[in-house]
């Protein structure tokens, strides 16, 4: 508690990544595979592109039509 008045400091943004990592581990209902849960957690909390750049690049070259 001192540290946190003197040094300004606080721990919101990990236990806002803790609380991501318990919502996935919900809508989940129990991982069978750990290294499933890991990737679930790379997945949505890594701010990865679904996208490749070349999947993207043909994306946008396609007119709507």
């Amino acid at each position: 508690m001192i540290n946190a008045v003197v040094l300004k400091v606080h721990n919101g943004h990990a236990e806002s990544i803790n609380s991501r990592i318990q919502r996935i581990k919900a809508q989940g209902r129990g991982f069978r595979n750990r290294e499933r849960f890991r990737n679930a957690i790379y997945f949505h909390l890594g701010g990865l592109d679904l996208y490749p750049a070349q999947v993207r690049k043909a994306h946008s070259t396609h007119s709507i039509r």
